[in-house]
């Protein structure tokens, strides 16, 4: 298995790490205020990450190396910028916070480049 299909893997299992416990941790509390930013991180953080791995893995030598590795950094940092503010925007009542904003913008520009990616695949003739 590749570096990349390793780093989106890795990514996605500790995002899938943090979703249960934060889950276990909601329900221990009875408290769900969070849910929604708990929501985005299993979705957005361990699904899409693992998926996009399982992409690269397969697609192995025909993926392209550098837009895969744009499309690990911009998806992963997505995570990490949009989810705690995410947390915050929840937590201060629905004020505005510019941070969800950027988080969401990267983690779309992540998929861009992950569509961008699935194309070129497409186009390069399978190995034989």
């Amino acid at each position: 298995m590749s570096r990349l299909a390793l780093a989106f893997f890795t990514a996605a299992a500790l995002c899938a790490l943090a979703g249960m416990v934060w889950g276990i941790q909601m329900g221990m509390k009875e408290n769900f205020t969070l849910a929604p930013a708990h929501a985005h991180l299993n979705l957005v953080g361990w699904t899409t990450l693992a998926l996009m791995g399982a992409f690269y893995a397969l697609a192995g030598e025909r993926a392209p190396k550098r837009l895969g590795w744009i499309n690990f950094a911009l998806s992963a940092a997505g995570v990490v910028v949009m989810i705690p503010s995410l947390v915050l925007l929840l937590s201060s009542g629905g004020k505005a916070n510019p941070g969800v904003i950027v988080g969401s913008m990267l983690a779309l520009a992540g998929m861009i480049a992950f569509v961008g990616s699935v194309i070129s695949v497409w186009r390069r003739p399978a190995l034989a």
